[in-house]
C-alpha cells in the first residue's frame, strides 16, 4: 500500500478535533484568516474550480464550476449543506460530521463567502443525532470564537449557520426534495429546470454541496489547488473517504487517493477476504450501482474508471460480496429499501419498484416463476429515467447487473423452489 497521508481523517483515533483549541493547534481556522483577508471570493471560486475538486455525494460535478452557475442579479443566495446521508452502504459523512465538526464549520463560512451567501443551512439526517449534538456545540463555540457571525475576522462579512434535523426520509437527500423539507413542505423531488442554482430555497439562487466536499475547501485554500489535483487522477483528482463493508476482514471508512485500484482497497486498506472466500460481487458506489465482478478488480476507484465498467462511484460506498452470498437475498434487500423509501410522486419508482421487491421476492421464498425472470429481465425500460429524480432510476442496476451475470442462481430459485446456496449448504451439514 503506497504511502499516503491523510487529510479529512488525519488525527482521527489520536486527536479530539471536536476541541476548539485541539482543531486549531492543528492549523483550524488558518484557512478561514487566509480568505477573509487575503482573498477575494471570485479567487477561492477559482481556486477551486482550478483543483477540480468534484461532488463527493455521488454525482461528481466540479464544485467550482456549480458555484459559478449562481446569477449575477442581486438577488440572495443560500449554502445548503447535505448531511442526510442515506445510501446503502455509506456512512463517511456521519464519521466526519461526529469527528471534525470545526473542518465542517470552516468549509461552510468559507464556500459561503465565495458564493456571497449570507445564509446556510446544514441538513443533517434525523438519526445522528450525536452528530447533530456535536455540530451545534462546535456551531456555539465558533460563534462565540467569531468565526461565524457578524464581521467575521474583522473582514465585514457576515453568515449565520442553521442547524436542520430531517427525519430519516432518504428521498430528502436528494437536492430539490431537501430544499421543499427545509422551507416545511412535503419532502419530495421537484420538476427540473429551473435548477437550484437559479431557484432554490425560497425561490432564491442555492448552492448544494455534500458534507465532505465542504470539508475539503478549506485545504485546498491553504495548499493551492496544484496540491489537490496532484493528488488521484487527471479528471478524479484529490482523495476521497471510501465506506467499505460485507464479507471484508476490517469494515470501515478510509480515505484514499482516487484512481487505486478496487482490489487494493478490498485486499491492502480492507484486509481482504475471510480465509478461503472469493470474490462474487462488488458494489462500487452504493445500493443504486451495478455491481462488478471478479475479472473488473483492477479497475480504478474514481469516477471514470468505473463508470467504463457501466457502474459509478456515487457518494463511496464499497459493499463487498463474497460467494457465500445470495444474489436473489441480496437484491431483495435492496428492493425492500427502495421499495419503503419512495416518495410515491412518479408512479414508475411507486409501482414500478413494489412490483420489483414482490417478484423478487417470491423468487427468495421459492415461490417465483419463469414469468417472474421474464419480467424482471426487461422492466429496466420502463422504471429506469421515467422518473424526476435518481431513486427511481437506483431500483434496478444492482438486480439486471446480477441477473445478467448469475442468470441460472435466479433460475435455480424457480426449479429448485429455494436458494440454491442454502440448498447446498444444508446437504453439506
Amino acid at each position: 500500500m503506497a504511502t499516503f497521508e491523510p487529510v479529512l481523517t488525519k488525527g482521527f483515533g489520536t486527536l479530539d478535533l471536536t476541541d476548539l483549541a485541539v482543531y486549531r493547534k492543528t492549523g483550524g481556522f488558518d484557512a478561514l484568516t487566509k480568505a477573509m483577508r487575503d482573498m477575494t471570493p471570485e479567487a477561492i471560486v477559482n481556486e477551486v474550480s482550478a483543483s477540480n475538486l468534484r461532488g463527493r455525494g455521488g454525482a461528481g460535478f466540479p464544485t467550482g464550476k456549480k458555484w459559478s452557475f449562481l446569477p449575477k442579479d442581486g438577488r440572495p443566495r443560500y449554502l445548503v449543506c447535505n448531511s442526510d446521508e442515506a445510501e446503502p452502504g455509506t456512512f463517511k459523512d456521519r464519521m466526519l460530521l461526529e469527528n471534525s465538526p470545526f473542518n465542517l464549520i470552516e468549509g461552510l463560512i468559507i464556500s459561503a463567502y465565495a458564493i456571497n451567501a449570507k445564509q446556510i443551512f446544514i441538513y443533517i439526517r434525523g438519526e445522528f443525532l450525536h452528530g447533530y449534538r456535536t455540530f451545534r456545540k462546535a456551531l456555539a463555540e465558533s460563534y462565540d470564537a467569531g468565526f461565524v457571525g457578524q464581521n467575521i475576522l474583522g473582514s465585514g462579512y457576515s453568515v449565520d449557520i442553521v442547524a436542520h434535523r430531517g427525519a430519516g426520509a432518504y428521498i430528502c437527500g436528494e437536492e430539490t426534495a431537501q430544499l421543499n423539507s427545509i422551507e416545511g413542505k412535503r419532502g419530495e423531488p421537484r420538476l427540473k429546470p429551473p435548477f437550484p442554482a437559479n431557484a432554490g430555497l425560497y425561490g432564491m439562487p442555492t448552492v448544494v454541496n455534500n458534507v465532505e466536499t465542504l470539508m475539503y475547501v478549506p485545504h485546498i485554500i491553504t495548499r493551492g489547488a496544484p496540491w489537490f489535483a496532484a493528488i488521484g487522477t487527471e479528471k478524479s483528482p484529490g482523495p476521497k473517504v471510501i465506506s467499505v463493508s460485507g464479507h471484508v476482514v476490517r469494515p470501515g471508512n478510509y480515505e484514499i487517493p482516487l484512481g487505486i485500484t478496487v482490489r487494493e482497497l478490498i485486499f491492502d486498506w480492507a484486509g481482504g477476504l475471510n480465509p478461503g472466500r472469493s470474490i462474487k460481487a462488488v458494489q462500487p458506489g452504493g445500493g443504486s450501482s451495478a455491481a462488478i465482478f471478479e475479472e473488473d478488480l483492477d479497475c480504478g476507484v474514481d469516477f471514470e474508471s468505473l463508470a467504463a465498467k457501466k457502474t459509478m462511484l456515487g457518494s463511496g460506498a464499497v459493499v463487498v460480496m463474497d460467494d457465500t452470498a445470495c444474489m436473489v437475498r441480496s437484491a431483495v434487500t435492496l428492493n425492500r429499501f427502495y421499495e419503503h423509501e419512495s416518495c410515491g410522486q412518479c408512479t414508475p419508482c411507486r409501482e414500478g419498484g413494489q412490483w420489483v421487491h414482490r417478484m423478487v421476492a417470491r423468487l427468495e421464498a421459492g415461490e417465483g416463476s419463469d414469468q417472474d425472470l421474464r419480467i424482471l429481465s426487461t422492466i429496466n425500460r420502463t422504471i429506469t429515467g421515467t422518473n424526476l429524480c435518481a431513486l427511481g432510476d437506483s431500483i434496478m442496476p444492482f438486480l439486471q447487473s446480477v441477473m445478467t451475470r448469475f442468470p441460472e442462481e435466479f433460475k435455480a430459485h424457480v426449479t429448485q423452489s429455494a436458494c440454491p446456496l442454502r440448498v447446498r449448504k444444508e446437504s453439506a451439514a
